[in-house]
């Protein structure tokens, strides 16, 4: 998102003038076509993964492609957030909707009618591309229609639930379709969604745009998501081995190119990313807490929903259902953070949390071919739902708290970027160290299987523990801070 994302002065605001409009309930009409955008987003990073056993025995897939499958959307939306967000108080925030809306439902379609492997990968990134558009400007203009006031924390409310109910309506929906009707229509879905979201706001918004200056950081842009993607391939080419060129060598490439990226923006006039937003320490706990925590939470858990369904024989829908308690458990845990965060402050729960869900991890380490859903699965979900709910709501009030307004749209995307490029990265990681793991115990056996997800989990449970020194150390904002005033951020799931 753009740097003058919340910076209202000086534009038209959504269907009017500022809070006039919510009077007339314009705005308040507007907000479910903005939700139902953010909902599809969200929905897409999980959807197909109940559907991956399936797709790769039909379109016969390897593992290592099956993998970008789902890597290839968070990759590329996380790489172009900040991008997105950008063009869209630039150009326009109703007309990148828009865009993005039919790009997307365009991209869905494309997807779910491939038939080679480098189509779908290729319709994933697509639909990257287009989430990078459509989520800023859903936010941006959901900020121009609540400028301010009681209306605005909930019209938030509203939007913000949705990213935990896109998250589990996806897993639900993803093994609803792929068993009952066919993994292709994972992607079919999004086509109406899309355009009942166009239409809505297309009758019900009127443009905004930022002031200022209108420059794009092009150089910071190539160098960012040439710099990621080449990290993610080198991570997922690890199964050829450490010492291949394919692994180190793009790893290198990467590093490189984000070193680059970071001296770039520090000498250009209109940097993508204001080193000034990553640099102050409490946020850069959240941006580094919430790399992390995508990390298990986008890759680890692919890996319980191979165990549920190639281990333990579960039908896709029936593999959502199984999903759902830590879903369920991630919601009521982050609304009693929220709720109580003035009395914990964000020092406790963000290094609590990780431990919840480092010991989930260890938990599953102990899975075999014939263990139950109810012992090796149920707890650790549980404690996952605890931990994470723990980490998401000082995460987000922290990337926000104290950012200065021009910031405040940059910093919301920074956020969320985080845990979509931490997710490729854990994705691809994950998938490599499964793959060695496997065949070093015997190949596509389900006691090899067994044996590369619980190293999985070992991995897993180390990257999420590494958030609680993070949080001891970086994190100094004291608990008063989060008492509730007008300037506290806003929480949401995401």
């Amino acid at each position: 998102m753009a740097s003058r994302l919340l910076e209202t002065s000086g534009s038209p605001s959504l269907t009017g003038e500022g809070n006039n409009n919510n009077k007339k309930g314009i705005g308040w009409r507007a907000l479910p076509f903005l939700a139902l955008a953010q909902f599809m987003v969200v929905l897409d990073g999980t959807i197909v993964n109940l559907a991956l056993p399936r797709l790769q025995m039909e379109m016969g897939i390897s593992d290592s492609t099956r993998a970008w499958v789902v890597t290839a959307y968070a990759l590329v939306f996380g790489a172009f957030l900040l991008l997105g967000g950008r063009i869209s108080d630039f150009w326009g925030r109703k007309r990148t909707f828009i865009t993005a809306s039919a790009g997307f439902a365009v991209a869905s379609l494309v997807g779910g009618l491939a038939q080679q492997p480098w189509e779908l990968i290729g319709a994933r990134a697509l639909q990257g591309v287009f989430a990078a558009l459509l989520a800023p400007a859903a936010l941006a203009l959901l900020t121009v229609a609540f400028p301010g006031g009681k209306d605005r924390g909930t019209a938030f409310a509203v939007f913000g639930s949705i990213s935990g109910i896109g998250a589990a309506a996806g897993v639900l929906l993803g093994g609803f379709l792929t068993e009952f009707v066919s993994w292709r229509w994972c992607f079919f879905v999004n086509v109406p969604i899309a355009l009942i979201a166009l239409v809505g706001v297309w009758t019900l918004v009127r443009e905004s745009k930022a002031g200022g200056s209108t420059k794009y950081d092009w150089p910071g842009v190539a160098l960012a998501a040439l710099g990621l993607g080449s990290l993610v391939y080198g991570f997922a080419n690890a199964e050829h081995g450490w010492a291949a060129i394919e692994s180190w060598g793009f790893i290198a490439l990467g590093v490189v190119l984000l070193v680059l990226f970071v001296a770039v923006e520090r000498k250009v006039k209109n940097p993508l990313l204001p080193l000034r937003v990553a640099t102050e320490r409490n946020r850069a706990a959240a941006f580094l807490a919430s790399f992390l925590a995508g990390a298990v939470l986008i890759g680890g858990i692919l890996f319980i929903n191979f165990y549920l369904q190639i281990v333990l024989g579960f039908a896709p829908f029936a593999a959502g259902i199984a999903s759902l308690p830590m879903t369920v458990v991630l919601i009521i845990t982050a609304g009693l953070v929220a709720k109580n965060l003035p009395k914990l402050g964000a020092r406790i729960p963000s290094a609590l949390g990780p431990v919840f869900v480092a010991a989930a991890m260890i938990w599953l380490t102990q899975v075999t071919p014939e263990g139950s859903y109810a012992v090796n699965m149920l707890p650790a979900l549980i404690l996952m739902g605890v931990g994470l709910g723990m980490v998401f709501v000082p995460m987000q009030n922290l990337a926000l708290f104290g950012v200065d307004k021009d910031d405040a749209g940059v910093a919301s995307a920074l956020v969320n970027a985080s845990q979509q490029i931490g997710g490729s990265l854990g994705i691809a990681l994950f998938s490599t160290i499964a793959a060695a793991a496997t065949a070093a115990a015997g190949g596509r056996t389900l006691n090899a299987l067994t044996a590369g997800y619980s190293l999985v989990f070992l991995w897993a449970s180390a990257v999420a523990i590494l958030i609680t020194p993070i949080a001891l150390l970086l994190i100094r904002i004291d608990r008063k801070t989060f008492s509730g005033s007008g300037d506290t951020p806003h929480v949401h799931l995401g």
